[in-house]
């Protein structure tokens, strides 16, 4: 009777023991929610938005051409600055082709005096020869300086007026409307036919197809936890919850106070740690969705 006591006593202790070991009698390691990198894209010119193809929940490319801001009032200012630089090149036609002539002179000599220094290192060529190719690229210089110079207005009307061209050729290409990065478009802000100006947001746009769920732990999980590390993470499903394999992208590295909204391990403590884990996303992943993170049997 004594032996079998002891044996029932054993088996007692033996089933507390296994239901410790237990991840906490059911509970996850921790809780948390899902999120993504949102981009708001946003107007870069100011006009009627005449194109616009986006809908909200639309797969977008980088690169896909969506739509435009209507260009005719920077075309027209285009046009006129043309025709400006027409003619004041017009009346410099003279300056300007000096300083080609000069230029392509300058040009010459630049080749010859690497084809001097080529000599001189294969001791085929005179320092001399060196130096008289010096002495006439510092004359081209000077010679092109002092037209210049001479004819300064001029040249400086034509130099910013070539500044202004590219100024608008720049708004121009900014008026067309391109996806910068691969994602699902979220929200959408604007109509075409609508004025828009420069930095008015357009669309949301954010990658799905890698969730990132943000749990909080307590001290004592941060050590079973590296980054690289495989976890899985459950979600409510229909009837039983419905597990994804994650990987841990990043572990904070200073304790901050617990969430209002979340439950670790230990039921409530003053400071967790946030932990980030990539989770493939088969399409019922949402953003903002609670989600569970258990770590794996062979991590704990």
């Amino acid at each position: 009777m004594k032996n079998r006591k002891i044996y029932l006593m054993g088996l007692v202790t033996l089933s507390l023991s296994v239901l410790s070991c237990s991840n906490d009698n059911g509970k996850a390691d921790g809780y948390g929610n899902f999120e993504a990198t949102e981009i708001t894209i946003s107007a870069e010119n100011n006009g009627k938005l005449m194109q616009f193809n986006v809908k909200e929940g639309d797969q977008l490319k980088k690169g896909d051409f969506l739509g435009y801001i209507d260009t005719i009032p920077l075309a027209l200012k285009h046009e006129q600055l043309v025709v400006s630089r027409a003619v004041v090149a017009s009346k410099s036609k003279g300056v300007l082709s000096q300083i080609s002539v000069l230029d392509a002179q300058l040009k010459t000599a630049q080749t010859n005096k690497v084809r001097v220094e080529n000599l001189i290192a294969d001791k085929a060529g005179t320092q001399k020869q060196l130096d008289d190719i010096n002495g006439e690229i510092n004359v081209i210089n000077q010679q092109i300086r002092s037209i210049e110079i001479q004819n300064a207005p001029v040249v400086n009307e034509l130099k910013s007026i070539d500044v202004q061209l590219k100024q608008v050729d720049d708004q121009i290409e900014k008026s067309k409307i391109t996806n910068p990065v691969d994602g699902t478009v979220l929200t959408k802000y604007a109509e075409p036919n609508e004025i828009v100006a420069f930095g008015k947001p357009l669309y949301k746009i954010a990658d799905l197809s890698i969730m990132k769920l943000r749990v909080y732990i307590s001290e004592p999980q941060l050590a079973a936890l590296k980054i690289g590390q495989e976890v899985t993470v459950k979600i409510d499903d229909a009837e039983a919850m419905k597990s994804y394999t994650g990987t841990i992208s990043w572990i904070a590295s200073e304790a901050e106070f617990t969430p209002k909204i979340i439950q670790t391990k230990e039921e409530r403590v003053s400071l967790v740690y946030a932990v980030k884990v990539d989770v493939p996303n088969d399409g019922s992943l949402k953003i903002g969705m609670p989600a569970e993170l258990w770590l794996n049997p062979e991590n704990n």
